[in-house]
């Protein structure tokens, strides 16, 4: 991942924990892993990534970053991304 999507990512991370709701392009609802999903979407130079997170009232919380390759999010990432949501709300007092 380039300095300057690492920058970009920084940036609307940022920009959600501040208050700021993002739309389309820089990130979508995602709820096939659960409420308050979303997707970030930042393309590099040569490829496009994407930062899985929910937003929680104190947090927002990043359950995946990978490089996108087809026009679905793989089944694998969307299993883990589940998986560490369910850890997530478990482990919350």
């Amino acid at each position: 991942m380039s300095r300057e999507a690492r920058r970009e990512i920084g940036f609307l991370l940022r920009e959600l924990q501040e208050g700021v709701r993002l739309g389309m392009p820089h990130s979508r609802p995602l709820p096939v892993i659960g409420p308050a999903c979303h997707e970030l979407r930042v393309n590099d130079a040569t490829k496009t990534w994407r930062v899985v997170y929910r937003i929680e009232p104190d947090a927002i919380v990043i359950l995946e970053v990978f490089e996108k390759k087809t026009n679905r999010t793989p089944l694998d990432v969307i299993a883990a991304c589940r998986q560490r949501l369910r850890r997530y709300i478990e482990a919350k007092p």
